[in-house]
């Protein structure tokens, strides 16, 4: 991924998230963006806690993240970085597709997950991003994400 750090960083809390992206508990699953620079990328962070609503039937006794809420994670992270261009604030980010989905580590709670998506092309209101998930530096889920820019 090209994602140069900003100097300093352009870091977003939870808070101001949610002024970007409409999605609430228990969908809300970034908390907070390290970096990032519009319509380029963004890199957030994911703190797994074992209170995840979704642990509790996935799988009991072995609690592990479920694939599809990391593409969610990191398609969100990716949803910051197109809609925080002054001409998409108001837009919604939909999932167009996923291509060449892996999924490399279990992500169980205690883990942070680093979340970065690279908004590799766009052609009017479909874009690709380029993301992937590190625990621990070590690479947990990567994706090519499709999206579609639509008004709200």
């Amino acid at each position: 991924m090209n994602c140069t750090p900003n100097e300093p960083p352009r870091a977003m809390s939870a808070a101001e998230i949610e002024k970007i992206l409409p999605h609430r508990y228990p969908f809300a699953l970034v908390d907070k963006i390290l970096d990032y620079t519009p319509g380029q990328w963004a890199r957030g962070v994911k703190c797994v806690t074992r209170t995840e609503p979704f642990f509790e039937g996935h799988f009991p006794g072995h609690p592990v993240m479920p694939g599809v809420l990391i593409l969610e994670a990191l398609a969100q992270t990716g949803a910051v970085a197109a809609l925080s261009l002054p001409e998409n604030r108001g837009k919604l980010a939909l999932f167009g597709g996923v291509k060449n989905a892996r999924f490399r580590r279990q992500v169980v709670p205690g883990d942070v997950l680093i979340l970065e998506c690279e908004l590799i092309e766009q052609h009017g209101p479909v874009g690709i991003g380029k993301a992937t998930a590190w625990v621990d530096g070590v690479r947990a889920a990567n994706a090519e994400l499709t999206f579609v820019l639509t008004d709200a």
